[in-house]
Parts: C-alpha cells; sequence; structure tokens
C-alpha cells in the first residue's frame, strides 16, 4: 500500500515532468516512475523509457540545474533509461532550446526542493576529472589524455571494431560491417594522402597503432606514430611485432610538439586527435606539421568540428564531457581550422565532411557495447561503463542533428615555387 509521502512523492514527480516535457518529449520515450506509474501514456511505439528509479530521482537529476548534474544521476543510476537512449536527447534537445522564464524556474526549483534527498552515492571508479597546470601544456595534456584513454584496452575491444579503430568508419552502405567501414576508412585516407612504397609517414594521435600498421603493410609505407597513452604504445607494439611490421613502423609515446626530425616526412595524418589541441594552440599545432612535412608533401587531418554555437561556448565547470569524458577537449568551427591552418602556410585542397558516418558509426558502438555489459563490467564498475554508453548515445544524436561534424582536411605544403604535387583529378581516390 502507497503511504500519503509516497502518494505525494508521486504526485510532485508528476507535475514536474508536466511542467518540464509536456511539450518536448516525442511519443517514443515515456517514463517510468518507481511504483510503475507510466507517463505521459503506455505506447505501442516506444523506442525508450525513462526509468526513474526512487522518489528522490528528479531531484538528483535537476537540483543541480547543470549538465554534469543530469549526468551524474544516470550515471549513479538516479534514472536509467533501457530501450533507445540516442532517442532521449532529442527531448533534452528541446528542453535546452527556449528560455524558460524566471517565474517558471522559480516554480520548478520549489518543486524540486519538496521531494526527498536523494540517497547517498557509491564511490565510482571514475572520479570527475581533475587536472591542474595550464591548459594545454604539455604535461596537462598527458594526464587529460590518461584519463579518457588508459580505462583499459581490453574494455574498449569490447566495442570497438577488430582494428581498434577510435574514430568514424566510412560506410559504403548503411548496412556495411563496421570492420568493413573502418577497412575503407583506412585504405581512404591513404589514397587521399597518395602513399606510395618507401615513403614515411607520421600519425600524430596514432591510438592503438590501426593506421600505421596498415599503411605500412598495404602501401609499403614507413610509418611512425605517436600517442600520450602508454597502453596504447604497448597495444600497438605487441600489434606491429605480431604482423612481422617492426622493422618499418613503430609507435611511441611522444607530444606532436616534442617531435623532431632531421628528413621531413612525406606525408602527415591526424585522425581522432585534433579535438584535444586547443583553440589557443592551433597555430602551433599547424605549423609544426607544416615544419614536419617536407615541401610538396601533404597533411590529412581529420577532426570534429562544432556544428552549433552550443558546442563551442562549454563550461568546463558544468559541462558533462569536460568533467567525465575529454576534459580540456575544445571544438571549433571548421572555418577557424582552415583559417589558422592557412596561416601556418598550408595550402587547403580537400574538405570533406562524413557526419552521418559518425553517426553510424557511434550507433555501432554503442550496440556493441550494451550487448556486452557483463564482459564490460569485467573491466571497468557500472557508472564508468554508463560515461561511454551516455556520451556515444548523446553523440550520434548530434551528429544526426548537425550539432556536431567531422572533416578530413587535405592540407598540401607547397614547394618554394608553388607546386603542390597534387594531380588535376581525386579519380585515383576511387579507382
Amino acid at each position: 500500500m502507497k503511504t500519503d509521502g509516497a502518494e505525494e512523492h508521486r504526485g510532485i514527480t508528476l507535475e514536474i515532468l508536466e511542467n518540464m516535457f509536456a511539450d518536448h518529449l516525442p511519443g517514443t520515450v515515456r517514463v517510468r516512475l518507481w511504483d510503475g506509474t507510466v507517463w505521459p501514456d503506455p505506447s505501442d511505439k516506444t523506442e525508450a523509457e525513462i526509468v526513474l528509479n526512487h522518489p528522490s530521482a528528479m531531484r538528483a537529476m535537476l537540483q543541480s540545474g547543470t549538465e554534469v548534474g543530469l549526468g551524474e544521476a544516470f550515471l549513479y543510476d538516479d534514472f536509467n533509461v533501457t530501450g533507445n537512449l540516442e532517442s532521449v536527447f532529442e527531448s533534452a534537445d528541446r528542453i535546452a532550446g527556449p528560455s524558460r522564464s524566471w517565474g517558471d524556474k522559480i516554480y520548478l526549483g520549489n518543486l524540486v526542493r519538496k521531494l526527498p534527498p536523494p540517497p547517498a552515492r557509491a564511490r565510482s571508479r571514475r572520479a570527475a576529472a581533475s587536472l591542474s597546470g595550464s591548459v594545454h601544456s604539455q604535461d596537462r595534456d598527458r594526464n587529460a589524455i590518461a584519463y579518457h584513454y588508459d580505462v583499459s584496452n581490453d574494455f574498449y575491444k569490447i566495442w570497438l571494431d577488430k582494428r581498434m579503430v577510435y574514430s568514424c568508419g566510412y560506410f559504403r552502405s548503411p548496412d556495411d560491417p563496421l570492420d568493413d567501414a573502418q577497412e575503407q576508412k583506412l585504405d581512404l585516407m591513404c589514397r587521399k594522402l597518395r602513399l606510395r612504397p618507401g615513403q614515411t609517414l607520421l600519425d600524430i594521435g596514432c591510438g592503438w597503432g590501426a593506421l600505421v600498421a596498415f599503411a605500412a603493410a598495404n602501401y609499403g609505407v614507413h610509418a611512425t606514430g605517436i600517442t600520450l597513452s602508454e597502453p596504447q604504445v604497448e597495444y600497438a607494439a605487441e600489434l606491429l611485432e605480431s604482423l612481422g611490421l617492426s622493422d618499418r613502423a613503430q609507435v611511441s609515446l611522444l607530444d606532436y610538439r616534442a617531435v623532431t626530425a632531421t628528413d621531413p616526412y612525406d606525408a602527415i595524418v591526424s585522425v581522432g586527435m585534433f579535438e584535444h589541441v586547443g583553440r589557443e594552440t592551433l597555430p602551433v599545432y599547424f605549423q609544426k606539421a607544416f615544419q614536419l612535412v617536407k615541401p610538396g608533401g601533404v597533411f590529412l587531418n581529420h577532426g570534429i568540428a562544432s556544428g552549433s554555437a552550443r558546442q563551442e561556448q562549454v563550461d568546463r565547470k558544468t559541462s558533462f564531457s569536460q568533467n567525465y569524458v575529454f576534459p580540456d577537449g575544445e571544438l571549433v568551427p571548421i572555418s577557424t581550422t582552415l583559417r589558422v591552418a592557412h596561416e601556418s602556410g598550408f595550402e587547403v585542397r580537400d574538405l570533406e565532411s562524413f557526419r552521418e558516418h559518425y553517426q553510424l558509426t557511434l550507433r555501432h558502438w554503442v550496440r556493441r557495447l550494451e550487448s556486452n555489459h557483463d564482459v564490460a563490467l569485467r573491466y571497468v564498475d557500472e557508472p564508468t561503463y554508463r560515461v561511454w554508453r551516455l556520451f556515444m548515445a548523446g553523440g550520434a544524436y548530434d551528429f544526426g542533428s548537425g550539432n556536431l561534424n567531422v572533416y578530413q582536411a587535405l592540407l598540401v605544403r607547397p614547394t618554394d615555387e608553388g607546386r603542390s604535387g597534387v594531380p588535376l583529378t581525386r579519380e585515383d581516390w576511387y579507382q
């Protein structure tokens, strides 16, 4: 039997839901309260269900008024989402759109405070990031990279493709398997770089070594990869040894700013590392790449870009991503990227968006992670598992809606005579 207190908390929660979601909840999403009550009503069309696990759930979700607070309520199971988590982000986007009046905010705040305080939370291995030192100094960047990438190689193996590529694939068809899409992406990048046997290639932010190994094995180049993650270096070294590629491919623990080269590289590539550079450090990044590539050489820069003003104006204190996913990560519009690259001496020769490809990739990753929930918990705890589930599902929504984009920019360092060395057409990329 329900107590008076339980009935009151149920009524307050339903009033909050009406106030916040009545005009913003898609028909494919519904909410289930701790006592089994379903709001707004049961539907056969439901793609996702937000499950409030106790009477304090809405207070835990809303009392801080920040993205971090809402995210932490999910991490620590004040609420959960069953079904398609990506579909829930449309509701969040609608709510974040039009501004509420101060009167509405005060009314909602008073309702939230009438709910009981949330229960104490168990400590998680995934505490919020706490970095010190100057933003984008080499030491701080190393710690930021370790926070995200040094979770567990085995954890990433569960949901990445067989080559461990941690960036979007290239889908010739939406039905392509993830392994095929990632191999197609690696091959396309090598074609864009127009790699030939005997050339030298530098991979900045090489991850677990997939592109280094692929380029050395399939295009005969001498490939060097650098990363700030020790577990990635260890994994890549074992990979290259197992493939018999150690004589012409290697991966080192090194910051891009510390790279020196007596002989400039024929080609440079950076895939999924650019987001860690930072707006103020972009000139350093592109100037360093310009110094390291020979005249007539090419630089393929693959990175996520902001697709909306909201993605650019991130508050480090209140952003969920800054606190639990990519501390110090910064997204800039593609116009800024190309301007700084041009000012550093590069000529922009090609630009391609892979926005839809990233949405497809993230959906693969989320499905693979969710279907291996129990396996994942061998390597990480539940809140850590939920960090990746949440940010990848949210990323799929953001790429699909245009809040985020991802571009490959092919840049050339012209010779002193102005020659680019680039063919007249792109036909060789697709033959």
